[in-house]
Protein backbone atom coordinates (compact mmCIF):
# COMPACT_ATOMS: atom_id res chain seq x y z
CA UNK A 1 0.00 0.00 0.00
CA UNK A 2 1.38 3.40 -1.02
CA UNK A 3 1.25 6.19 1.53
CA UNK A 4 0.30 9.56 0.07
CA UNK A 5 2.32 12.33 1.63
CA UNK A 6 0.38 15.36 2.78
CA UNK A 7 1.83 18.50 1.21
CA UNK A 8 1.28 21.96 2.67
CA UNK A 9 2.15 25.03 0.65
CA UNK A 10 2.40 28.15 2.81
CA UNK A 11 1.76 31.28 0.75
CA UNK A 12 2.54 34.31 2.92
CA UNK A 13 3.55 37.93 3.09
CA UNK A 14 4.09 40.06 6.17
CA UNK A 15 0.40 40.28 7.07
CA UNK A 16 -1.46 37.35 5.49
CA UNK A 17 -0.86 33.65 5.01
CA UNK A 18 -2.80 30.77 3.61
CA UNK A 19 -2.22 27.05 3.65
CA UNK A 20 -2.79 25.53 0.26
CA UNK A 21 -2.86 21.79 -0.40
CA UNK A 22 -3.45 19.66 -3.48
CA UNK A 23 -6.83 17.94 -3.63
CA UNK A 24 -7.20 14.36 -4.84
CA UNK A 25 -7.89 15.63 -8.36
CA UNK A 26 -4.60 17.56 -8.26
CA UNK A 27 -6.11 21.04 -8.07
CA UNK A 28 -4.89 23.37 -5.33
CA UNK A 29 -7.22 24.52 -2.58
CA UNK A 30 -6.81 26.81 0.42
CA UNK A 31 -7.75 25.02 3.62
CA UNK A 32 -6.66 27.61 6.19
CA UNK A 33 -6.05 31.38 6.36
CA UNK A 34 -4.11 33.33 8.94
CA UNK A 35 -4.11 37.11 9.13
CA UNK A 36 -1.98 39.40 11.23
CA UNK A 37 -3.82 41.26 13.98
CA UNK A 38 -2.14 44.43 12.73
CA UNK A 39 -2.85 43.85 9.02
CA UNK A 40 -5.11 46.87 8.57
CA UNK A 41 -3.82 49.17 11.27
CA UNK A 42 -2.22 52.55 10.65
CA UNK A 43 1.30 53.28 11.86
CA UNK A 44 -0.15 55.51 14.57
CA UNK A 45 -2.17 52.54 15.86
CA UNK A 46 0.96 50.36 15.99
CA UNK A 47 3.06 52.85 17.93
CA UNK A 48 3.89 56.52 18.18
CA UNK A 49 3.13 58.36 14.95
CA UNK A 50 5.91 60.89 15.44
CA UNK A 51 9.48 60.60 16.72
CA UNK A 52 10.15 61.10 20.39
CA UNK A 53 11.92 64.23 21.59
CA UNK A 54 15.49 64.36 22.87
CA UNK A 55 17.23 67.18 24.67
CA UNK A 56 20.74 68.08 23.57
CA UNK A 57 23.13 67.85 26.55
CA UNK A 58 25.28 70.81 25.40
CA UNK A 59 22.37 73.23 25.00
CA UNK A 60 18.67 73.66 25.70
CA UNK A 61 17.79 72.65 22.10
CA UNK A 62 15.41 69.74 21.55
CA UNK A 63 15.00 67.73 18.39
CA UNK A 64 13.13 64.69 17.12
CA UNK A 65 14.76 61.30 17.53
CA UNK A 66 14.48 58.85 14.67
CA UNK A 67 12.58 55.69 15.56
CA UNK A 68 14.78 52.61 15.66
CA UNK A 69 12.30 50.48 13.72
CA UNK A 70 9.36 51.07 11.47
CA UNK A 71 6.22 49.85 13.31
CA UNK A 72 4.90 48.11 10.18
CA UNK A 73 8.19 46.27 9.58
CA UNK A 74 8.31 45.17 13.22
CA UNK A 75 4.71 43.89 12.95
CA UNK A 76 5.58 41.94 9.77
CA UNK A 77 8.57 40.32 11.46
CA UNK A 78 6.40 39.41 14.47
CA UNK A 79 3.76 37.89 12.17
CA UNK A 80 6.40 35.81 10.34
CA UNK A 81 7.78 34.51 13.66
CA UNK A 82 4.26 33.69 14.92
CA UNK A 83 3.44 31.91 11.66
CA UNK A 84 6.69 29.97 11.94
CA UNK A 85 5.84 28.93 15.50
CA UNK A 86 2.40 27.77 14.33
CA UNK A 87 4.00 25.75 11.51
CA UNK A 88 6.43 24.22 13.99
CA UNK A 89 3.54 23.14 16.23
CA UNK A 90 1.60 21.79 13.22
CA UNK A 91 4.66 19.82 12.14
CA UNK A 92 5.02 18.27 15.58
CA UNK A 93 1.33 17.26 15.46
CA UNK A 94 1.87 15.55 12.09
CA UNK A 95 -0.43 17.92 10.17
CA UNK A 96 1.82 17.70 7.09
CA UNK A 97 4.55 15.46 5.68
CA UNK A 98 6.02 17.92 3.18
CA UNK A 99 6.23 21.69 3.19
CA UNK A 100 6.79 24.38 0.56
CA UNK A 101 7.22 28.00 1.68
CA UNK A 102 6.29 30.85 -0.68
CA UNK A 103 6.95 34.37 0.59
CA UNK A 104 9.02 37.48 -0.06
CA UNK A 105 12.66 36.85 0.85
CA UNK A 106 12.70 38.81 4.14
CA UNK A 107 9.61 36.95 5.38
CA UNK A 108 10.99 33.65 4.09
CA UNK A 109 14.12 34.07 6.21
CA UNK A 110 12.07 34.64 9.38
CA UNK A 111 9.87 31.60 8.60
CA UNK A 112 12.82 29.30 8.00
CA UNK A 113 14.53 30.42 11.23
CA UNK A 114 11.37 29.47 13.17
CA UNK A 115 11.51 25.82 12.08
CA UNK A 116 13.37 23.16 14.03
CA UNK A 117 15.34 20.33 12.38
CA UNK A 118 12.35 17.98 12.13
CA UNK A 119 10.19 20.62 10.42
CA UNK A 120 13.12 21.73 8.23
CA UNK A 121 13.57 18.14 7.09
CA UNK A 122 9.99 18.26 5.75
CA UNK A 123 10.82 21.35 3.70
CA UNK A 124 10.69 20.40 0.01
CA UNK A 125 11.19 23.84 -1.43
CA UNK A 126 11.06 27.59 -1.09
CA UNK A 127 10.01 30.28 -3.52
CA UNK A 128 10.93 33.89 -2.79
CA UNK A 129 7.87 35.57 -4.30
CA UNK A 130 4.71 37.23 -3.03
CA UNK A 131 1.82 35.14 -4.37
CA UNK A 132 -0.74 36.03 -1.68
CA UNK A 133 -3.03 37.77 -4.17
CA UNK A 134 -2.90 34.94 -6.71
CA UNK A 135 -6.07 32.78 -6.59
CA UNK A 136 -5.70 29.05 -5.96
CA UNK A 137 -6.52 28.05 -9.55
CA UNK A 138 -3.64 30.23 -10.85
CA UNK A 139 -0.97 29.04 -8.38
CA UNK A 140 0.02 25.78 -10.08
CA UNK A 141 2.31 27.28 -12.78
CA UNK A 142 4.31 29.04 -10.04
CA UNK A 143 4.60 25.80 -8.04
CA UNK A 144 5.14 23.33 -10.90
CA UNK A 145 8.43 22.18 -9.39
CA UNK A 146 6.53 20.70 -6.43
CA UNK A 147 2.93 20.33 -7.63
CA UNK A 148 1.99 18.74 -10.92
CA UNK A 149 -1.11 19.85 -12.81
CA UNK A 150 -4.21 17.65 -12.59
CA UNK A 151 -4.56 15.05 -15.33
CA UNK A 152 -7.47 15.64 -17.63
CA UNK A 153 -9.36 12.61 -18.95
CA UNK A 154 -10.57 13.08 -22.50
Amino acid sequence: MVKHLKLWIVVADGEHARIVAPREDGALQTHDRIDSKSAHLRSSDLGADHPGRVQESASAARHGAEPRTDPHEAAKERFARDLGAWLLQSSRQGAFDELVLVAPSHILADLRESLDKTASDKLRGVLARDLTKIPDHELQPHLSEWVHPPHRIR
